[in-house]
């Protein structure tokens, strides 16, 4: 396993497209959850839950981005609805990060979407150490409302990430990082 502080620095994404099987085992997929659970969370309220898209529930998922694609475009052509019908279907393992907010005196809805975002960073970071390639991706069908009551959601959700995990069919590289003097200032 890397060093955290390695690994930190040098996590990178990688395209749906350029992973492969196999993917996480189950109990590395428990882990990756688990870690996924553990985020900083202001009054312990859990805003967020999972969603594992694995083997056929890739290709049933496809179907509902594909189907709601179709009633919404009709003059799109046989090859973008089977574009969008193979959304999911890349990676081995799909994992989306569900957001709600609970009212609460303390803790602003803010906070709770925070707290959603951190537990997806936790879910690519815990793929990385385990030595998997990860994507956090969502597209128009992420904020689609019919596409996500198919998915099982509830009107006071949203889906705030798809995490794609695979293994690397081609190295990672990497991109261009802000450099610091432009991004930090002191008060």
């Amino acid at each position: 396993m890397p060093d955290a502080l390695e690994l930190l620095k040098t996590r990178r994404s990688l395209k749906p497209r350029e992973m492969t099987a196999p993917g996480p085992s189950p109990a590395e997929l428990e882990t990756i959850l688990t870690i996924g659970a553990r985020v900083p969370d202001h009054g312990k309220l859990a805003p967020w839950r999972f969603i594992v898209f694995e083997g056929d529930a890739r290709v049933r998922a496809g179907e509902v981005i594909a189907e709601v694609f179709a009633r919404k475009h009709p003059q799109a052509s046989p090859g973008e609805i089977e574009v969008e019908r193979r959304r999911l279907t890349d990676a081995p393992l799909v994992i989306g990060v569900v957001s709600f907010t609970k009212s609460h005196p303390k803790v602003p809805a803010w906070e709770q979407e925070l707290s959603a975002g951190a537990s997806a960073m936790n879910i690519l970071t815990a793929a990385s150490a385990l030595g998997y390639a990860a994507c956090w991706l969502t597209g128009w069908f992420a904020f689609d409302g019919d596409v996500l009551e198919g998915f099982g959601l509830k009107a006071d959700e949203k889906l705030a990430a798809l995490i794609h995990i695979g293994t690397p069919s081609k190295p990672v590289e990497d991109r261009p990082r802000p450099a610091l003097s432009e991004i930090v200032t002191r008060f």
